[in-house]
């Protein structure tokens, strides 16, 4: 009965989830409620039922050259700009503005994913990643998530790793 219903909660598929099929690579589908507005990293690792390290957000930048930059780290971390900018090759980086996201990469926020953006931008994992069997990235909605071998993620995205982010302190 569990399984039915769980099947039921993964019917809808996104493009990433269609991108994944395509390149015949493996991932599970998690799907969990946004309606309460709980969207960060650590709330969705609790609502879909992982460990929050697991988790992993997408974060877009732009670099003093006007470069654009995509950052993958873990959900419960802040991005390191100086890190981040020395990672990348550039002088400096700074997140772009919330606005910016849909135009320039077909998502939004809560629901931006290191996958199927409309320009492939460089792409830099936090280099733990490679420690963990499996992550979770949004699925490119919000309320969708998908878990997959790191391996893959970085494989499919041409992406590079670094260490560009630290661990929020917790209040």
């Amino acid at each position: 009965m569990i399984l039915e219903i769980d099947m039921a909660k993964h019917e809808e598929k996104t493009n990433v989830m269609r991108i994944l099929d395509q390149k015949n690579i493996w991932y599970l589908p998690h799907s969990y409620d946004p309606s309460d507005g709980s969207i960060d990293a650590l709330s969705v690792a609790e609502k879909v039922g992982v460990e929050d390290y697991k988790i992993y957000k997408t974060l877009v930048t732009v670099g003093a050259s006007g470069n654009h930059y995509v950052f993958v780290i873990p959900g419960g971390n802040e991005l390191e700009l100086k890190l981040a900018a020395k990672a990348v090759g550039e002088k400096s980086i700074a997140m772009i503005k919330q606005a910016q996201l849909l135009p320039l990469t077909g998502y939004i926020h809560g629901g931006c994913s290191p996958i199927g953006m409309k320009k492939q931008f460089k792409t830099c994992f936090e280099e733990e990643v490679i420690l963990l069997d499996t992550v979770l990235v949004s699925a490119g909605k919000v309320g969708f998530q998908i878990e997959v071998k790191p391996q893959d993620l970085i494989s499919l995205t041409g992406a590079i790793t670094a260490q560009v982010s630290q661990e929020k302190l917790k209040s």
